[in-house]
């Protein structure tokens, strides 16, 4: 008798625009990967976006809420459309946001892997991690700046919990890194030494001076991670022409922000871009592009950052071994040139970008 496989339900929002499509396209692969590896996943499928937003005047309802509060993770498409505004001016139609309020989200995690194959001006090898502190920061007051006169003002709120506790996820998973490296050193860059470089203006403002004093003190507790800080423009410079000196960059939300954007920049582009939102039980998983509307429907959306996201979902799971099945399909999908892109970032089908990874996966 064959053994039983072990179920992971997952709760899924498809999102706007391009959602529904990268999502079908990515469902196939993550479900066979998981196979592999003995488990199932069953999906939890869930309104939320704009067209919850229409319907009940809330992107993530309370019913939507209460389902994701009975999972350990969360898969989403790109939420949100242009067109959808609070009276402020502000999105009122995102998705993530609210996740992260809700269940203390509060590191963002995103790779940095150069795919080889796909144009890039990152160095051969590039492989280093973004940490982004995601719930304080320059955002803190997001919706809810002060209008002074003629003006506004936003406010910069670091707190040493919410630095401690993004700082050390940053450490735990320079060392984890660090391990893998260890057994199979090919193909990664950098030093395989485990390093977590701060990323701030400490020369500038009290609070970010605050955030890399604390940094500072978490590195202690981490004697086998190297510690260094650099300021954020300069660390701006250092993505583009020195990538492969780093490993896992911690840096403030706003700051994470821009860096991962620069980041992406560098290895083709948001279309091989995941991220994570993690917090003590909860993950939200979700590739970082828009929804872009102007080409839904019409199946020229990339679905690569989808299915990476999807494979972080798998790690974060217990399932290392089908995440990296995942990736090592989408290389292989790239090297084979079935799931190469146009001059537009665009693929040429996404069902057939979805169908060559899953074949690519066996």
């Amino acid at each position: 008798m064959a053994p039983r496989s072990t179920a992971h339900t997952v709760a899924l929002i498809e999102g706007d625009g391009i959602g529904p499509e990268i999502v079908a396209a990515a469902l196939p692969v993550l479900e066979a990967a998981a196979d592999r590896d003995g488990a199932r996943l069953e999906w939890r499928r869930l309104d939320a976006g704009t067209r919850a937003y229409a319907r009940t005047g809330r992107s993530v309802p309370p019913d939507v809420l209460e389902a994701c509060r009975g999972v350990r993770a969360m898969l989403k498409g790109p939420a949100g459309l242009p067109g959808v505004r609070h009276a402020d001016g502000t999105e009122a139609g995102t998705v993530a946001g609210p996740l992260r309020k809700a269940f203390t989200l509060f590191a963002n995690v995103r790779p940095v892997r150069r795919v080889p194959g796909v144009s890039a001006i990152a160095a051969g090898g590039t492989d280093y991690v973004i940490v982004r502190e995601n719930t304080e920061g320059a955002y803190a007051t997001r919706g809810a700046g002060e209008l002074t006169g003629d003006g506004v003002e936003d406010r910069i709120r670091i707190t040493r919990e919410g630095t401690t506790r993004v700082a050390r996820l940053a450490f735990e998973l320079a060392r984890h890194r660090a391990a893998a490296r260890a057994v199979s050193p090919a193909g990664t860059g950098g030093s395989a030494a485990a390093r977590v470089t701060c990323c701030d203006k400490a020369n500038v403002l009290r609070s970010f001076a605050f955030f890399r004093q604390v940094a500072g003190e978490v590195a202690e507790q981490y004697p086998d991670v190297a510690f260094d800080a650099v300021y954020a423009d300069a660390a701006a410079a250092a993505i583009v022409d020195q990538s492969r000196r780093f490993d896992v960059l911690l840096a403030e939300n706003l700051i994470g922000d821009i860096l991962s954007d620069v980041a992406a920049a560098t290895i083709g582009g948001l279309g091989f871009c995941p991220a994570a939102n993690l917090g003590e039980r909860h993950g939200l998983f979700e590739p970082v592009h828009g929804s872009a509307p102007d080409i839904a429907g019409t199946d020229r959306a990339n679905p690569a950052a989808m299915l990476l996201a999807g494979a972080m979902m798998l790690e974060w799971l217990g399932l290392p071994a089908a995440a990296d099945s995942v990736r090592r399909a989408v290389d292989r999908a790239v090297a084979a040139g079935v799931l190469g892109l146009e001059a537009d970032g665009r693929v040429a089908s996404t069902r057939g970008a979805g169908r060559a990874v899953l074949d690519a996966l066996s």
